[in-house]
């Protein structure tokens, strides 16, 4: 294969065009990964549901376990705050 056409192969308008397949290639097999990963989540979830477990408290326990803690512990000052403002 002479320089001209490799350059040709690999190079097009100024774009790596095999740099560029291989990241596109990459994020493909990554979202394909995400669909697989979204199904295992649901699944767990219905899993929850069936053993008596509230789903929408479990999906909350998992987003405040991803905070810090001082962050959650102004939240809920805020929030008891607020409830005790409205009378609840």
């Amino acid at each position: 294969m002479s320089a001209a056409a490799k350059q040709e192969d690999t190079e097009v308008g100024g774009i790596a065009a095999d740099r560029l397949r291989s990241i596109i290639e990459r994020v493909e097999r990554l979202e394909e990964e995400k669909k697989a990963l979204s199904s295992d989540i649901k699944d767990i979830m219905a899993e929850a549901k069936s053993a008596g477990f509230d789903v929408k408290v479990i999906r909350a326990i998992i987003r405040i376990r991803k905070q810090e803690p001082a962050d959650v512990e102004e939240q809920e000052t805020l929030l008891d705050l607020y409830r005790r403002a409205l009378g609840m």
